[in-house]
């Protein structure tokens, strides 16, 4: 029989990648996406994957508690995973109660319409590095404390917690992924590591001149969405429901990923790059190291894809972007 899935964010990065695993395992695969008035749904990712005409788009949104009911009785997905979220750091300071309804609260409101139709089904949340914040030890793990240092990492340790207590509350088979930073050629182009591809390939085609950025030593350990998503798919697999860590372990500097992206494209970084104080978060996150040690232990998941081979990907496919754009 053909296991169905139910996506939320399926048009962002990791619920594109999500979709196009789950196919090759066979899945049916619907995506609960949010329409407005002045946009359709953004699908191109999923074409940009080639498999906008494989999933069943749903209409919905993680603030509406009876749509999302709805959705869950006529679906009735095997596995959902809850990727949906207000999820640009910096716009949750501009946006603070809208992301703690929509990143927090929303993941309520999914377990809840989950729990209500079909508490047979496996959830996964979208947990984040981003939690820990202000770092407690120099490698996070699942049992580091948190310490979030902005309004999304505090809506996302509320949908991590809510998710543990419908666990132990309802016996659902919920887990959490916290998945350090994860990039791909999908990313949108407000994250700094799309920003940075992105201006770099604007600067090799003539088209800029400049890449003004903030904080550029921060330290991120970052992996690719396609090895991200794999570990995702394999939590739900589990016997019994668990949270996990999900990252390389390995930890590099802004500056350090801004100069593998000129020097890919022969380009020297220090004539381009412009320091801006307005870029510089309110309270920034110095550094993240995710420790993946339990997810290689349970899961026998491990990243097979390094930055620099990430980052090479990601440039080249923005300069095939505006090679097209210029045409």
């Amino acid at each position: 029989m053909t296991r169905t899935a139910l996506i939320t964010g399926i048009t962002g990065q990791d619920g594109a990648y999500l979709a196009q695993f789950l196919l090759s395992k066979g899945y049916g695969v619907h995506g609960l996406a949010r329409r407005s008035s002045t946009a359709d749904i953004n699908t191109a990712r999923l074409k940009w994957l080639g498999i906008e005409n494989d999933v069943r788009i749903v209409d919905g949104d993680l603030t509406d508690l009876s749509g999302l009911t709805r959705t869950m009785r006529d679906v009735r997905p095997d596995e959902v995973y809850n990727l949906a979220a207000q999820s640009f750091v910096k716009s949750s300071w501009q946006q603070p109660i809208l992301t703690g309804n929509v990143t927090g609260i929303g993941v309520t409101n999914v377990l809840e319409a989950l729990r209500l139709e079909i508490p047979e089904a496996r959830f996964y949340q979208a947990s984040s590095s981003e939690m820990y914040g202000l770092i407690q030890e120099p490698e996070q793990s699942e049992t580091t404390p948190f310490h979030p240092r902005s309004p999304y990492a505090v809506a996302k340790v509320y949908g991590h917690w809510i998710t543990v207590n419908y666990r132990e509350s309802f016996g659902l088979h919920a887990s959490s992924g916290i998945l350090f930073n994860h990039e791909s050629p999908l990313r949108g182009i407000e994250f700094v590591t799309r920003k940075v591809t992105d201006t770099v390939a604007r600067i090799k085609k003539g088209l800029g001149r400049e890449l003004r950025l903030g904080n550029i030593d921060a330290k991120r350990d970052w992996g690719h969405s396609r090895d991200y998503v794999r570990a995702m798919w394999l939590m739900l697999q589990q016997d019994q429901p668990d949270d996990y860590v999900v990252a390389t372990g390995r930890t590099t500097t802004v500056r350090d990923m801004c100069r593998i992206a000129f020097e890919h494209v022969g380009l020297k970084m220090h004539d381009h790059l412009v320091i801006d104080p307005d870029l510089f978060r309110p309270a920034e996150v110095e550094i993240l190291r995710g420790n993946p040690a339990k997810a290689k232990a349970k899961l026998g998941w491990e990243a097979t894809i390094s930055l620099e081979e990430m980052i090479r990907e990601m440039v080249d496919a923005d300069l095939a972007r505006h090679s097209t754009a210029r045409r």
